[in-house]
């Protein structure tokens, strides 16, 4: 039997994860890792552990440990500190990663950098500009047509933390101000970018070698905010599957621009202009997106299974890349289990008062 060591267990992506891993033919035995001993409490693998912080010196020795205990044949991380600290230390952990390249997961990590880097290849991205200093916010606005909308967000972190649209300097300036006095944020990490209006994909897919394995996506269509002033996050409270060829096109060709022996898993987010044209806002690499489950359990593929099957070299039947399951729904709140509902079971035991 497969042994996988699942690092953030207990969390809302450890478990989602380890959910669609169970799901799957083989399931392998499932170990998991948190710091956080009340979070880890939750976790749903058959064996757990406590560690210390990602950012602690002691956090690699502890998953080796864990791997020589557990005979660990594979380890995957859910977040992108836990992405960063498992590719720095790889070589010595005495199991298999199946990351991306390090320097493509430092880039991602840096959603400016990894927009220039998209656009100088006319790959489709959000025009942006960092903000190294307060003098610069008028500056960058008169980069845009008078009136416009923009978008102020951190060029680092997830859940859309430090993100709103705003339409003048002095609103992206007391916003910045806020979050370097009040949250600690760092000087010079907030960017300015076009805004766009349009629907806001997740396209997750797996790469050996430079080949596009495998391909779904789905659509985010409210969220789970509670006050936040932007009205949307990265984490949907309802998402369907859809296909846009599109999307998935530009995703290939930014991963392969990336690096043309991508391996691993990535999922973009991306989101529409206003025209239609979809852009690509981030791309995580090394990480399965929170919501993995609507990418695993619709359609002939599961994306965790296949991830496993493919990072122990074991053979994969895919035909193409794209597994499109039509007319399924991911719906989430706060304290329940993530449900995968196909549209023709959503009225059943329901009933209307007359």
């Amino acid at each position: 039997m497969k042994r996988v060591l699942v690092v953030g267990a207990g969390s809302a992506g450890g478990n989602n994860l380890m959910r669609s891993l169970q799901a799957g033919d083989g399931t392998p035995f499932l170990v998991g890792c948190n710091d956080n001993r009340f979070v880890l409490k939750k976790s749903f693998a058959q064996a757990n552990y406590r560690v210390p912080e990602v950012s602690h010196r002691g956090f690699l020795a502890a998953l080796r440990t864990i791997v020589r205990r557990e005979r660990i044949d594979l380890v995957i991380p859910t977040n992108d500190a836990e992405v960063l600290a498992l590719s720095a230390g790889r070589k010595g952990l005495g199991c298999r990663t199946f990351l991306p390249r390090h320097a493509v997961i430092r880039r991602c990590q840096d959603k400016y950098a990894l927009s220039a880097f998209l656009r100088r290849r006319g790959i489709p991205a959000p025009l942006t500009y960092p903000i190294g200093r307060a003098g610069d916010i008028e500056r960058i606005f008169r980069r845009f047509a008078p009136g416009t909308q923009l978008w102020c967000r951190i060029r680092r972190g997830t859940g859309s933390l430090g993100a709103i649209p705003v339409t003048s300097p002095a609103q992206v300036a007391s916003w910045i101000a806020y979050f370097e006095e009040m949250r600690g944020i760092p000087k010079g990490l907030f960017t300015l970018s076009e805004y766009l209006p349009g629907r806001d994909f997740c396209v997750q897919c797996l790469w050996k070698d430079g080949r596009l394995v495998l391909a779904k996506m789905a659509e985010r269509l409210t969220y789970l905010v509670s006050g936040s002033p932007s009205g949307v996050s990265s984490t949907p409270a309802l998402a369907k599957t859809v296909f846009e060829p599109r999307a998935i096109r530009a995703c290939a060709r930014a991963i392969r621009a990336l690096d043309g022996s991508a391996t691993g898993v990535y999922f973009v987010d991306m989101k529409e202009r206003a025209d239609g044209t979809p852009c690509i806002t981030e791309i995580n690499a090394g990480r399965f997106a929170t919501i993995t489950n609507i990418h695993d359990l619709p359609g002939k593929h599961n994306m965790a299974v296949t991830f496993v099957r493919l990072a122990l070299d074991e053979p994969v039947a895919v035909r193409g890349h794209s597994d499109f399951a039509d007319g399924f729904y991911l719906v989430r709140s706060v304290d329940t289990v993530p449900e995968v509902i196909h549209g023709d079971e959503l009225f059943k035991r329901i009933a209307y008062p007359r």
